[in-house]
């Protein structure tokens, strides 16, 4: 594969409300440390990996130099200040990236079960494509709905896909698609959407259900025994 240098955005920004935690999710524990540091330690060990600029809430800054940056040996690591909102967060991540970043992924700092394989993955295709989001076919019917709460259509399953991250792009398109989405008012739930706004096919990289992110309180448990059960396969 075509040796080109690779940054990954982490924002870690975000609160969690949904977890009804006294710390954002990110924070919490997972078989022992921060699910943080579980996400970190992936992308520290990816060899094509070349830096991370990890985007986290200002107000934050000490918590996570503490309870991870201080406690684990990260070589690549970059601390960003955050926005408002996430894609504020991940602009800003774009912002400070090496000038001379080619590919750059961008992956949910609570999503700390991603594998190596689907980050290689991912910059080997983006290389290709120029744009890419890893995801897994749809197991549920999805059905379309009225505002009233009428159901208008089903979609053929075959061809939806539920989104996970990293989604992995060239460095000056998605700097591109941020900075004309900024301009325009645009936002998207992905950054995907913002590619997909300026018209630039995405391809999709077959990613793994346990990939999953860290929502909910019972989000946790199912991460610890996806995490047992690796371990006892190996």
């Amino acid at each position: 594969m075509e040796n080109v240098l690779t940054s990954v955005i982490i924002p870690a920004a975000g609160l969690g409300r949904r977890m009804k935690a006294s710390v954002s999710k990110q924070y919490l524990q997972l078989n022992g440390k921060p699910v943080l540091a579980h996400t970190l330690d992936v992308f520290e060990k990816c060899s094509l990996i070349d830096e991370i600029v990890l985007v986290i809430n200002p107000e934050e800054q000490q918590l996570c130099q503490d309870q991870v940056i201080g406690v684990y040996s990260y070589s690549k690591i970059k601390l960003v200040a955050g926005g408002e909102t996430r894609q504020e967060s991940v602009y800003a991540g774009l912002k400070a990236v090496n000038p001379q970043t080619r590919i750059v992924l961008i992956h949910d700092g609570a999503r700390p079960l991603i594998g190596e394989s689907v980050i290689c993955k991912s910059i080997e295709e983006t290389i290709k494509y120029r744009a890419t989001v890893v995801g897994v076919p749809a197991k549920n019917t999805i059905k379309v709905i009225s505002d009233d709460g009428f159901v208008e259509a089903t979609p053929d399953r075959n061809y939806l896909v539920e989104i996970q991250t990293p989604q992995t792009f060239d460095y000056d398109l998605i700097k591109e698609a941020h900075q004309k989405a900024l301009e325009s008012g645009v936002s998207g739930t992905d950054d995907a959407f913002l590619v997909e706004w300026l018209k630039v096919p995405v391809k999709i990289v077959v990613g793994d259900y346990t990939n999953i992110k860290i929502t909910t309180p019972e989000d946790l448990t199912i991460a610890e025994s996806i995490i047992k059960r690796m371990a006892e396969s190996q």
